[in-house]
């Protein structure tokens, strides 16, 4: 069935702009209208992320620090401050209560609402995103962008059409359009190899997925096919729901060609620890274990882990364990078609010690 179902529910995704870096220019004057990067700018710092003024020069979220500072020379760097942005998450997440129960955060700074049945009793969804916006900007001087559909797929593509401070509807009777108008890389779901791998076969749109059929996708995509079909037909019958607790936090890449040299084997991990920096931080995730992934040509997988007294909080710890995990590895057997590292054995939400939280090495 191509078409959206009849009784179509009502999701809205938020996604606030910015947030850490909106944060911080908020409550500093002098940062406002400046290039500026939330974490660190040293050789293994991370940018956790930056304001709209520092994209412009193409700074971007997880990016290495050194390489924000050669695309913006002006940026200024400003130190995380974790007990802030969980008190205005904290704040926000006390307006979406005003509308409805049914709340699945995604991190800090986003998440799902089905406001199919909400508590004011207001029958477009439009409106209670449009409320919720104008709250957020009221309560907390920052800025709110909106995605409102019939789905979680559709939803969240959508915040990200008029960013910032920007609402996107799309419709059950334009969802099959929004998704064929889609770059297939900017599917959830779809990572940058897939996207790559898809490239090569002449996909580059929704309408191009949608072209191709079932048994062509599980040929080329096994298990991942039947998500990738009914997103090209703007179908998704998750529900929204709370996060379950969450059990680790981790990253990993597959690569076109099989490495085997150590360089370049640390560089591309060296990599993927700082993607994962960025992750536990956004998730405020942190763990005990270290655990390394490799996969082999051939589709064998081993890994590896390290586990600490304390929880890691640290990026140069963390990649350090990481490097450590994957040296005692080498030579490898054969080439590694994937790399992933990630943190396990998370200490439960607010037990941490704030002021270890606070003293980031970036």
């Amino acid at each position: 069935m191509d078409s959206p179902p009849a009784s179509p529910r009502k999701i809205i995704h938020i996604d606030m702009d910015a947030f850490y870096a909106s944060v911080e220019q908020r409550d500093d004057p002098d940062l406002r209208g400046r290039a500026i990067a939330v974490g660190g700018g040293g050789p293994r710092g991370v940018v956790a992320t930056c304001s709209y003024e520092a994209r412009k020069f193409g700074v971007r979220s997880a990016m290495p620090g050194a390489r924000a500072r050669r695309l913006c020379p002006d940026l200024v760097f400003v130190r995380p401050r974790f007990e802030v942005y969980r008190s205005v998450s904290a704040q926000i997440r006390a307006i979406f209560a005003r509308f409805t129960d049914i709340v699945q955060p995604l991190s800090l700074d986003e998440a799902y609402l089905d406001v199919t049945v909400n508590k004011p009793g207001i029958t477009s969804a439009t409106q209670v995103a449009q409320e919720i916006r104008r709250m957020i900007r009221e309560e907390t001087g920052l800025t709110a962008s909106a995605g409102v559909s019939y789905n979680k797929l559709i939803a969240k593509l959508a915040s990200d059409q008029n960013k910032p401070d920007g609402i996107c509807i799309v419709r059950p009777s334009e969802g099959a359009a929004f998704m064929a108008a889609m770059p297939v890389r900017r599917i959830h779901g779809v990572g940058p190899v897939t996207a790559r791998r898809m490239q090569a076969l002449g996909i580059e749109t929704g309408a191009d997925l949608r072209a191709r059929d079932l048994p062509f996708l599980q040929m080329q995509f096994g298990s991942a096919a039947d998500f990738y079909y009914r997103a090209a037909r703007g179908q998704d019958d998750r529900p929204v729901r709370e996060r379950q607790e969450r059990k680790s936090v981790s990253v990993e890449d597959t690569f076109f060609d099989d490495l085997v040299e150590k360089e370049a084997l640390l560089t591309e991990l060296d990599r993927i620890a700082a993607n994962l920096w960025t992750r536990i931080e956004k998730a405020q995730a942190w763990g005990r274990t270290i655990a390394l992934k490799v996969k082999f040509a051939d589709f064998r997988i081993i890994t590896r882990s390290r586990s600490f007294s304390a929880p890691v909080r640290s990026p140069d710890q963390l990649t350090q364990a990481g490097r450590d995990l994957l040296v005692a590895q080498l030579p490898l057997r054969m080439g590694a078609r994937l790399l992933g590292l990630g943190v396990h054995n998370l200490e439960p939400d607010g037990e941490g010690d704030q002021d270890e939280q606070l003293a980031l090495s970036l």
